[in-house]
């Protein structure tokens, strides 16, 4: 919606935010949810989830998917409050330094960061799976599908595709979204007839299990122990987690104060129906059995997908979910770069990084070189945790969960403080900018303490341990802990970010709304 053809004043936004050289007007609604959607990647996410999540709440994953999708969408709401007062590809780093000063927000910005490379890992990772296991089914021949399980071929082929995505990233912002249209669009096709191909089969009596539908499958607040909801709830959180990406985009976006946040909030409903159509065909086709392809079976629950593909769609179409997958990993490996990229230049502008990390390349208009850096670090981190994991996927993403909660809540909070003067000036400012935002944040911190306790405890990963605490606690929480330590290093050789001269911290002034665009 917009207001008046005559444009009521847009409201005012901080004049400390500089310009960081990036293509402008390129990214409209539509290519946002588009390019959010591939960050999220709803068919690698589900064959690395489902299993995960079934082994904690068995035939309540629905229930969990709204529950992990309730404080997204409040937060979604934080997230297009304070893209609208102060645009920025900084986002999550840049608002919650304005709200809460430099050290919240280098925490902030560094667990942002973090959260893209473990998932670029785990990203590289499913895509090389599935790489070798279409080849496998094209030629027909098992042996090659046995290639990811080895070690050394597996990182080497790991490492390719993240140089891969690497180079597409760093190409610009329209070559994104061209390879996506393509990607996403390929996903979400093969995702829908797989789901209505197993409900089919399921109300034929066709299917293994042949559950019947139950709406009960829906209600969190039945059948659930605690400690297995919020195990839930973490994997939950993960299968929604870059719909943000939306948000980094705000200075490439044809309306900075509007695109972003309508792409975040269409993404992250886009995707709750996706992921509710396809857990209810995958439960009521296979169970939540332990043997066989029942989705509780540890056999299968790192590629569900994988299990399922040629008992429901056959052997002429099982290959096309298995391409569908290496698509949905792929593309999401490419677009998660964007965020990433665009936090570290931020930070690099602003002085909380090295200042190089703010180049951007001259033809492109994208910051290829904190592209380039990402890469590295996330091949180097792939590399020594497969080392130390024999279930890196399990491992990483029960680590995801602690990060996301970790920044997400943050700039959840940081809403309702930044806009702390306007709170209560509208029904509408107390709903949005206060009740949603406070809401969301406070669930995503009752999921962080939470994740962090079970975290040290290796029966809730993999079973990988350093000293006995698990290797999931080191990659969530102790790598946060190093992010301590190099914010005084930065702190050291660069103190004008933290001295508030390159970024202050402050609260808007007052703001008539009648006098707003409606947005």
């Amino acid at each position: 919606m917009t207001g008046p053809a005559d444009g009521p004043a847009a409201p005012p936004q901080s004049s400390d935010l500089v310009d960081k050289g990036l293509a402008t007007g390129k990214v409209g609604t539509f290519a946002g949810a588009v390019l959010g959607i591939s960050c999220v990647a709803p068919g690698y996410t589900l064959t690395a989830s489902i299993g995960l999540i079934v082994a904690a709440v068995g035939l309540k994953m629905p229930a969990i998917f709204i529950a992990g999708f309730v404080p997204m969408f409040l937060t979604a709401y934080a997230y297009r409050e304070l893209n609208s007062r102060a645009p920025d590809c900084g986002a999550s780093f840049t608002w919650s330094t304005k709200a809460f000063g430099p050290y919240v927000g280098w925490m902030c910005g560094w667990g942002m960061v973090l959260a893209t490379i473990i998932v670029l890992s785990n990203l590289a990772a499913i895509a090389v799976e599935f790489f070798y296991l279409f080849i496998a089914r094209v030629f027909n021949s098992p042996d090659i599908a046995d290639l990811a399980d080895n070690k050394a071929i597996n990182i080497i082929t790991t490492l390719l595709f993240i140089a891969l995505a690497t180079y597409i990233s760093g190409r610009g912002i329209t070559t994104s979204e061209r390879v996506q249209y393509i990607l996403v669009g390929f996903q979400m096709i093969v995702l829908v007839a797989f789901a209505i191909a197993a409900i089919v089969e399921s109300v034929n009596g066709d299917a293994p299990a042949g559950l019947s539908f139950s709406f009960d499958w829906f209600n969190p607040f039945t059948g659930l122990a605690l400690g297995a909801f919020v195990i839930g709830v973490t994997g939950s959180i993960f299968a929604f987690w870059g719909w943000d990406t939306c948000l980094t985009l705000g200075e490439e976006s044809k309306d900075p104060k509007k695109v972003p946040g309508r792409a975040g909030l269409l993404c992250v409903i886009s995707i709750l129906l996706t992921y509710l159509l396809v857990a209810v065909a995958v439960m009521m086709y296979a169970g939540v059995g332990t043997t066989g392809i029942g989705l509780g079976n540890e056999e299968i629950s790192e590629n569900v997908f994988g299990a399922l593909a040629y008992p429901v769609l056959g052997s002429w179409a099982g290959p096309l979910l298995f391409l569908a997958i290496l698509a949905s990993s792929a593309a999401s490996l490419q677009t998660t770069f964007l965020p990433a990229a665009r936090t570290m230049l931020a930070m690099g502008a602003y002085g909380a990084f090295p200042k190089k990390l703010a180049a951007v390349h001259p033809r492109f208009l994208v910051p290829t070189y904190s592209t380039v850096v990402a890469g590295v670090i996330t091949g180097v981190f792939y590399t020594v945790v497969s080392l130390l994991s024999e279930h890196t996927l399990l491992d990483t993403i029960a680590a995801l969960g602690i990060m996301i909660c970790w920044y997400y809540g943050i700039t959840a909070f940081a809403c309702v403080w930044f806009f702390r003067r306007e709170l209560f000036t509208s029904v509408r400012n107390a709903v949005f900018k206060f009740l949603f935002p406070l809401l969301g944040g406070i669930m995503l911190t009752a999921v962080f303490v939470i994740s962090v306790r079970e975290s040290m405890n290796p029966d809730n990963g993999s079973g990988a341990s350093i000293f006995g605490i698990g290797l999931v606690f080191y990659m969530g929480f102790g790598l946060l802990a190093v992010g301590l330590v190099l914010m005084f290093v930065m702190r050291a050789i660069a103190p004008d970010f933290f001295a508030g001269r390159t970024l202050r911290r402050d609260t808007p002034a007052l703001v008539d709304e009648n006098s707003l665009i409606d947005r």
